[in-house]
């Protein structure tokens, strides 16, 4: 798994682990396959799991040798491993090699970032599918995840080498700094920088355990940015590892996730729109009877609103119809947004591929990604050894030359070569070569789903807390927190380092100036309150009197409405199910969404049965199923929702309530299923989409 800090120090050396190389071609930086661009046209499916259309599917076949519980051979039909379980009863670990809490981390990002998948009849890049489309569809919603996902990646992993170079430069860990020091200058004296670099960046690729003695972890709250020494957490309290602001978590990184999602809240103008979830996905009946959505005022007109009012306060023109810059403007960062997200998508991508090769999760291989990039940096080792400071600004100033004013004269061959092979580039891309066969986390769960999958024992969810995080710190134990050598870690007394742990509620609130203090508090007043509390509770009334309405216009025959019944569930309802049965509604009429495996072909189908009576036969026969698709025939599977945006937010307000949202999938033959007021909707989308032997494509 992809580390959130870009650094496996704290991972335990695995290099004699699992299987050491495969075959020569493996280690090498050269496609897997040339297809997609030789042959696009060319057809590369499967008809089932261990047909291995992918390097994904053949790792979820295997046999592996360090066996989880959920590797381990069985005869039944499905296996539970704890999907309505507490934590502290469900099997550990689930899957060798993997801790369950990073297995549940893993899977509860995985759900915020898929929600729209199709099938790819073609050989797929790197030999591993999920891969984003080229054409992915835009939408404010899918943009906030996308952000939220650089924001734990990317911008946590950079936070953590700022705290490290600022540990190294407060010479607090005399020792490892002095090393460093004497280092550097040494090589300086010899025109040795280079090499030095080289091999230290070999090292640490090649040996996992070096990265712990240059670089020893410390959790990025409890280390300040410009002392480098020890800081409270601006949670007040160290509840969490790898979070910048160190608040508790019931979860291995539900903190950062928290974080990320305030990360992004924080934007305005597009990404007012996109804090607000407004989706296509969550707006599931277009049309004039989307009712209560079409009577609940948009909330991104307030905020345009209250810009507008503004600027007439400050002299500005009365209304928006004087501006002849908005809508040009608007219509220029709109258009842009896509290319924009995809580029955000892409780094992200680079870096879970670098971070997984660098500290691969098991089934994946422990040491070939490791040995091909180091093998890239070996050369460059070697002819540093005869380079001369000299030599190398003469090559720099030519390099840049040559890309200023000699790489137009090339254009023409470019053209050439990209009308006699179409996207021939896509051969050159990271993931094609020098990462090849390294996944994202996307395509490590979509792997570790599918070993679940292929040993009848799917993964179980999280186990729902809604009990608050505790605010007692975290217990830190080496391998969150140690020093190179004999030195104290962060170069801080046991008392100290308790001192920044311990929980303070105060640190939380406090800010740099009293100008900030004055900007983020509000009034709120006695009055205040009780004109909200009116709203609200006319508000809730008129909710439900809508929920209520939609049971008559279903009878009636309204569709939207009958897609609408369920979304919102009674206060004490039990919603847990699963792995088999999911409760869910079809044409507004209750029943459950069954899952089969013990047939010759898979299938999933719906059934208005009740539970108890299929449990009394005990047999899958026993059902009667309004309608039956074979896993292998489906095509597209599409989360959608179960209100429209606006309404959920406003039922989410007035009644504190979660909407249950719906999931849609086609087959081959075009025919669409569309099942609502799904509570475990994620859990039956990982289901099925690790059942067979679909490459999948996420729009």
């Amino acid at each position: 798994m992809a580390s959130n800090t870009m650094s496996a120090s704290e991972e335990k050396d695995k290099t004699l682990e699992g299987p050491v190389l495969s075959t020569v071609a493996d280690v090498l930086p050269v496609p897997a396959t040339t297809a997609p661009v030789t042959n696009p046209g060319e057809h590369d499916t499967a008809n089932s799991l261990r047909e291995e259309p992918t390097l994904s599917h053949s790792l979820a076949m295997e046999d592996h040798g360090e066996k989880g519980f959920v590797q381990i051979p069985r005869d039944e039909e499905v296996a539970d491993l704890g999907w309505n379980e507490k934590k502290e009863n469900i099997p550990a670990p689930l899957v060798g090699g993997l801790s369950n809490e990073d297995l549940w981390l893993l899977i509860r990002r995985f759900n915020k970032q898929m929600y729209h998948l199709r099938e790819v009849p073609y050989s797929v890049p790197g030999d591993l599918d999920l891969n984003v489309s080229d054409e992915e569809e835009f939408s404010p919603d899918k943009l906030r995840a996308t952000i939220e996902r650089f924001y734990m990646t990317v911008v946590i992993g950079l936070l953590a080498v700022v705290k490290h170079v600022a540990r190294l430069r407060s010479w607090r860990e005399t020792r490892r700094t002095s090393y460093f020091c004497a280092a550097y200058f040494a090589a300086w004296l010899f025109d040795f920088i280079t090499p030095l670099i080289a091999i230290t960046l070999i090292t640490s690729i090649v040996y996992p355990r070096s990265r712990g003695v240059l670089f020893p972890p410390a959790p990025v709250s409890l280390v300040d940015a410009k002392s480098g020494g020890v800081q409270k957490p601006k949670a007040g309290v160290l509840g969490s590892h790898e979070s910048a602001t160190g608040a508790p978590e019931n979860h291995k990184g539900e903190t950062v996730e928290q974080e990320a999602a305030n990360f992004f809240n924080g934007f305005t103008a597009v990404v007012v729109t996109s804090a607000t979830g407004k989706h296509p996905q969550a707006n599931p009946h277009p049309g004039k009877d989307n009712f209560p959505d079409d009577h609940v005022p948009d909330p991104t007109s307030l905020a345009v609103s209250a810009a507008e009012a503004k600027d007439v306060a400050a002299g500005g023109q009365r209304g928006s119809k004087h501006d002849k810059t908005k809508v040009p403007v608007e219509n220029a960062i709109w258009s842009k947004m896509r290319p924009v997200m995809h580029g955000i998508s892409d780094v992200s991508d680079t870096w879970e591929r670098l971070a997984n090769a660098l500290s691969p999760t098991p089934p994946f291989l422990q040491n070939t990604y490791r040995i091909r990039i180091a093998c890239l940096i070996i050369p460059l080792l070697f002819v540093s050894l005869f380079t001369t400071p000299y030599m190398f600004v003469k090559i720099s100033s030519f390099g840049a030359g040559f890309g200023f004013f000699v790489i137009r004269v090339i254009t023409p061959g470019l053209r050439w070569l990209n009308r006699q092979y179409p996207h021939w580039e896509k051969i050159l891309e990271m993931r094609n070569t020098v990462l090849k066969g390294v996944p994202t986390n996307a395509q490590l769960t979509l792997t570790l789903l599918r070993i679940g999958e292929a040993n009848k024992a799917p993964l179980p969810p999280a186990p729902l807390v809604r009990a608050p995080a505790s605010d007692k710190p975290v217990e830190v134990t080496d391998a969150e927190l140690r020093a190179t050598g004999a030195e104290p870690s962060l170069n801080a007394t046991e008392e100290e380092l308790e001192a920044a742990m311990e929980h303070d509620p105060q640190t939380a609130h406090e800010t740099a100036d009293a100008d900030i203090d004055a900007a983020k508090s509000g009034t709120h007043g006695g009055k205040a309150h009780k004109i909200i509390g009116a709203v609200k509770s006319a508000v809730k009334r008129t909710v439900k009197s809508a929920i209520a309405s939609d049971a008559a216009r279903a009878k009636a025959g309204s569709r939207p409405a009958k897609n609408r019944l369920g979304a919102v569930p009674p206060a004490n309802a039990q919603l847990l199910t699963g792995p088999v049965d999911f409760k869910g509604r079809y044409n507004g009429k209750k029943g459950r969404v069954y899952i089969t495996t013990k047939a010759t072909i898979p299938a999933i189908g719906f059934s208005t049965d009740a539970k108890a009576d299929i449990v009394a036969d005990g047999e899958q026969e026993a059902l009667h199923p309004s309608w039956s698709i074979a896993i292998g025939d489906i095509k597209e599977l599409k989360k959608i929702g179960g209100y429209g945006w606006k309404a959920k937010l406003v039922v989410g307000w007035s009644l504190g309530r979660e909407v249950n949202d719906g999931l849609e999938i086609t087959d081959r033959l075009g025919n669409v299923r569309r099942i609502t007021a799904l509570p475990l909707r994620d859990e039956l989308f990982n289901r099925l989409i690790a059942m067979g032997s679909q490459k999948w494509e996420a729009w």
